[in-house]
């Protein structure tokens, strides 16, 4: 009975979670469409992404907190409100200017979807154990790159790219069924009392100064980041570039993608046998090791699609090692907190993304070279992040409840 209400609690956060998400991978494959649609340049559609990933980010800021304050429930209903409206009117815009703007305000309805299924993990369980409940869930969440740009495709196929934003308005219609009658409130009453405006700017400048919680969540984000380059850059290079059809660049997309969510479920029987934090160090060192293989052959002149595929699928999966996990070691000694610290982990992290891709899409071409360059120095400075924040030894208290906690 308790191994069932483990699953079923991973795949209600996990479908909350993809939420979000599904309304990026099903919308990658009709980019180019939609600036053809809208007579838009590359880089102005790229904002329409750019714009996602921010409020994305700057939205778990006030979900976080709320959520520590009045329950997880009523902001996560809030949310998926605010995400369905603004998915209408997406589908409904008739120029990049108004698709930019309605795509923030539908980053900030996604938002909750993000922010509060962590603190969820968080209040549910802790060490190895909260491991895998954030792995399970990720495998949930998976649905979305591995499946939604094939949807997308479809879709796109027979309706146009406007019919993907009525398709994640009904997802999201989906998502408030799923809270109302399958999530129960996992913040009690009594844990609230002590939740206010105060507590939690109090809890946003005790997280800022707590290095150990920025290095895991800059960690994470590094990693996030060479991802979210190529969520911008991919459709471009691999269908204008390398001239792949919309359902075939799906299908590459969707692979690597598997590897991340494939090699996730391994964390906690990862961090039982080596410990989480060497689970870490060691992914990142990996991941960092075939980036820079890769920057290599770009720059030596290769051009093969083969190669880019291939050798990001590795670094994918080392990633899927990463993000979880320095998730879960960012929240651990934060409990009391947990909405307000899952809140600023995912902001940074957005917000890290947001500015990759930003800055990348200056220097975007449509050919593989800026996006690698950006992909490898996301993984580069991770790595360095690493061996700064986890090769330093903890305080021996801190050192023992987590391995009071992982036990």
């Amino acid at each position: 009975m308790q191994t069932t209400r483990f699953f079923k609690m991973a795949l209600i956060l996990g479908l909350l979670s993809a939420i979000g998400p599904f309304a990026i991978d099903m919308y990658l494959p009709a980019l180019p469409e939609i600036g053809a649609s809208l007579g838009a340049e590359v880089s102005a559609v790229q904002w329409s992404l750019t714009a996602f990933f921010v409020s994305l980010g700057v939205g778990q800021l006030f979900y976080g907190p709320i959520s520590d304050m009045v329950g997880r429930k009523p902001p996560l209903y809030a949310g998926l409100l605010l995400f369905t409206l603004a998915s209408v009117g997406c589908a409904l815009a008739t120029d990049i200017e108004t698709l930019v703007a309605l795509r923030f305000v539908q980053g900030l309805g996604a938002a909750a979807g993000m922010a509060i299924p962590r603190a969820v993990v968080r209040d549910l369980h802790t060490g190895t154990e909260a491991a895998r409940l954030m792995s399970l869930l990720m495998l949930v969440f998976s649905i979305s790159p591995l499946l939604a740009p094939l949807a997308g495709s479809g879709v796109i196929a027979l309706t146009g790219w406007r019919g993907v934003f009525w398709a994640v308005a009904v997802a999201a219609v989906a998502g408030l069924v799923l809270v109302s009658q399958g999530l129960q409130e996992t913040r009690p009453a009594a844990d609230r009392l002590e939740s206010s405006l105060g507590s939690a700017l109090s809890g946003y400048a005790l997280l800022l100064r707590d290095w150990h919680y920025m290095g895991l969540v800059f960690i994470g984000g590094c990693s996030m980041a060479g991802f979210f380059v190529y969520l911008a850059g991919s459709p471009f290079v691999l269908i204008n570039h390398y001239g792949l059809t919309p359902v075939q660049y799906s299908l590459a997309f969707s692979v690597n993608a598997a590897a991340f969510f494939a090699a996730a479920q391994f964390n906690a029987q990862l961090g039982r046998r080596f410990g989480l934090v060497n689970t870490v160090k060691a992914a990142v060192t990996g991941a960092g090791v075939i980036m820079v293989a890769l920057l290599a052959y770009y720059l030596a002149g290769g051009d093969q699609l083969a190669v880019l595929l291939g050798l990001y699928f590795f670094a994918s999966a080392l990633m899927g090692l990463v993000i979880p996990t320095t998730s879960v070691l960012a929240l651990e000694e934060h409990g009391a907190i947990a909405g307000t610290a899952s809140a600023l982990l995912g902001t940074l992290q957005m917000l890290i993304g947001a500015v990759a891709m930003g800055v990348v899409g200056l220097f975007a071409t449509g050919k593989p070279l800026p996006m690698v360059v950006g992909m490898a120095s996301g993984a580069l400075m991770g790595l360095v992040l690493t061996w700064v924040t986890l090769g330093r030894s903890r305080p021996v208290q801190a050192q023992a409840q987590a391995q009071n906690q992982a036990s």
